[in-house]
């Protein structure tokens, strides 16, 4: 691995997290719920589910995590 792949691999994470933070915001997570979420491997499109088929986001939170 170069020099240059170790410094872009967290900035590259960062934007994904900050994606994911967003997507997770705007399906109705609280922002500390949605960090945490964010910052997890569970799968994205189940976090917006859950919540979106009115599962409450610390429910949901509890679930995924």
């Amino acid at each position: 691995m170069s020099d240059t792949e170790t410094v872009d691999l967290p900035s590259e994470r960062a934007k994904v997290e900050s994606w994911r933070l967003h997507v997770l915001i705007e399906a109705g997570y609280p922002l500390p719920l949605a960090e945490r979420v964010a910052a997890s491997e569970c799968d994205l499109h189940v976090a917006v589910e859950l919540v979106r088929s009115g599962c409450e986001p610390q429910v949901a939170t509890d679930i995924l995590l």
